[in-house]
């Protein structure tokens, strides 16, 4: 009886730990994927896309359906850089107005009772 159950307790705290390890290897196994290089993709993007376009006007003429499609293209890709560019500068703004605001309270609340005791003289 008593060979059984340490036998099962065995197997169990083993496959307990291939649990745990499996797990743990899944999740960090995706972060790598998880990337922020967004900004670096979308201006590979738009570079591609001029290169293209350019490349596209020298071999077939500026109104080749070649040319209009690349064009078109590296319109969508410079729209989009454009969208990352401003989104950027509008987190920026927002972090440096929270920054503000914090300073702000933190003066206010540090200063507070000097303040009062200024109006009470």
């Amino acid at each position: 009886m008593r060979l059984h159950k340490r036998i099962w307790n065995s197997l169990l705290t083993r496959m307990l730990l291939a649990g745990v390890l499996l797990g743990g290897f899944v999740l960090f196994a995706g972060a790598p994927s998880a990337k922020a290089n967004d900004w670096d993709d979308c201006n590979r993007r738009a570079s591609y896309a001029d290169w293209r376009y350019h490349d596209a006007v020298v071999h077939f003429g500026f109104y080749s359906p070649e040319a209009r499609y690349w064009r078109h293209e590296r319109y969508e890709a410079f729209a989009r850089l454009e969208w990352y560019r401003r989104q950027e500068w509008r987190e920026r703004a927002w972090r440096e107005h929270e920054w503000r605001e914090h300073e702000w309270r933190e003066h206010h609340r540090r200063h507070r009772d000097w303040d009062d005791d200024d109006w009470d003289n």
